[in-house]
């Protein structure tokens, strides 16, 4: 593994997202003097909060996995996870409800969910279900340790005992064919394939290797913490700082002051120097290569995932029995996708991720109230052509109108707040997606935009654009992963 080759004693981390929150803690328990500069007026970055009217919104991610990742983060300077964040498990996981009427709940527990399957599908698919958790199971085993909790430093590094096990697999073939080879029930697949969508493909395109996203949260299981997903970089912040991390909030890093090779210093825009041996960059791409001062060629230009718009909204409950999280499915599959990724255009029959955050933590909303949220796919920027500025607010009730007839009868809102391509544009996001570059194969491991930028000595990336990719669990990664860069692999 190629690390930063002198001195790393002093590190700035631009950005406090919990990539950058992630880089910060482990090069701190390594003992290395570091300063986090942040734009926002506190951490989060896209896991972020917003208050309106007694509701505490989280802006960014809902769904997280893999709590072992966040627990050897606060281990990292002997914080535990337990005290910091205790967090409570979802049983179900989420629970899948399919344009026919039908209703699966989604267990993390093997005996559960092969129960659950059965009483849903029959007996051939429950036995097909107990192998497709064997295979993912097995897949996930290949693939971690290896290929996403590991710097890859060109296409050979992946010439691993570990690729076999993953070809054999067949990780390098169409994830919905696979997961068909256990399930032959539509509806079973695409509850082990929408994860395709995190990636930025669709399951028909996505390589099987991604199933380790529905291994994270259909067998490793989804957990929420007190206070929302946005509690989350405020206690990694919180230990941060009791570490001896210094934050530098409400200023943007302007410029990289350099000597030679290797930046010496990093500058804001409120005129603020900071010197440094090293730099961790979690800024969105385009702003990191314009820091950086290059741009790195590419045979073909990178390809953005697909957006989305969430419409936040609280009020009385209609139906007190709602999931944490439901994934509403429309009649289209294929077409939907189509649609999203190869025509740029919203979907005619959408498919909806539904959140109510207070069926766990009811003071997310004043008494008596609920919150939920309404995620909907569509098109980046670079693919669609609506004018997002005009088309937010109709759209959102459009997809609010979907949601109360499929779920909330009659709901009636205090408030909404929507956020679409056009705010997160707003906030420098590339294409006005928040889930950053595709996994093509192209934009894959040791393909994907590298976390040690060439040009430049001492500078390392970190986030969702970089290795390994997109969501909680791997950005949380990538921030270790930068830590290694500066200085040398821990495990």
């Amino acid at each position: 593994m190629k690390t930063v080759p002198g001195p790393v004693n002093r590190v700035v981390v631009v950005g406090a997202g919990l990539a950058g929150l992630a880089a910060a803690l482990h090069l701190a328990g390594r003992g290395r003097e570091v300063t986090v500069v942040e734009r926002d007026r506190g951490p989060g970055g896209r896991a972020g909060r917003v208050e309106r009217h007694g509701y505490l919104l989280d802006t960014g991610p809902t769904v997280l996995t893999m709590p072992s990742i966040l627990s050897d983060t606060f281990a990292a300077v002997g914080a535990e996870l337990a005290t910091e964040l205790p967090l409570t498990r979802l049983d179900p996981a989420y629970v899948a409800r399919f344009a026919d009427g039908s209703t699966l709940p989604v267990h993390t527990d093997a005996a559960a969910m092969t129960e659950a399957v059965r009483d849903f599908a029959g007996p051939a698919e429950a036995a097909g279900y107990t192998r497709l958790r064997a295979w993912l199971t097995r897949l996930y085993q290949a693939e971690f340790g290896r290929f996403i909790d590991a710097n890859i430093d060109s296409p050979l590094g992946m010439l691993r005992p570990e690729l076999a096990r993953l070809v054999a697999l067949g990780g390098f073939r169409r994830l919905d064919g696979q997961v068909g080879r256990f399930l032959k029930d539509e509806r079973l697949k695409r509850v082990f394939t929408f994860q395709a969508l995190y990636a930025g493909e669709s399951p028909m395109r996505a390589l099987a290797l991604y199933a380790v996203i529905s291994y994270m949260d259909t067998v490793g299981g989804v957990y929420f913490p007190p206070g929302g997903i946005a509690a989350l970089p405020q206690a990694l912040a919180r230990v941060a700082a009791d570490a001896g991390v210094k934050f530098e909030y409400g200023d943007t890093v302007s410029e990289l002051e350099r000597a030679g090779s290797r930046v010496t210093a990093v500058r804001t825009a409120a005129g603020v120097r900071h010197p440094c041996d090293a730099v961790v960059l979690t800024t969105e791409l385009p702003e990191s290569y314009r820091l950086l001062g290059r741009q790195p060629k590419r045979p073909v230009p990178l390809r953005a995932a697909p957006s989305a718009l969430i419409v936040h909204a609280g009020g009385p409950a209609t139906d007190p029995e709602v999931a944490h999280h439901t994934i509403s499915f429309g009649h289209g599959w294929r077409s939907t996708f189509d649609e999203l990724i190869t025509q740029g255009r919203r979907m005619s029959d959408p498919s909806l991720l539904i959140t109510r955050p207070t069926a766990t933590d009811p003071g997310l909303a004043p008494p008596g109230r609920q919150l939920y949220s309404v995620l909907a796919p569509v098109p980046n920027l670079d693919r669609g052509p609506a004018d997002w500025a005009a088309d937010t607010g109709p759209y959102a009730e459009e997809v609010l109108d979907v949601a109360r007839a499929r779920l909330l009868p009659g709901f009636t809102p205090d408030f909404t707040h929507v956020i679409g391509p056009a705010e997160w544009a707003a906030r420098g996001l590339v294409a006005g997606t928040p889930f950053s570059y595709a996994h093509s194969f192209g934009q894959t491991g040791p393909f994907r935009p590298r976390n040690l930028p060439r040009g430049t000595d001492n500078v390392v990336l970190a986030g969702g654009a970089t290795v390994p990719g997109v969501g909680v669990p791997t950005v949380l990664v990538s921030g270790r992963l930068a830590a290694d860069r500066l200085t040398g692999g821990t495990r």
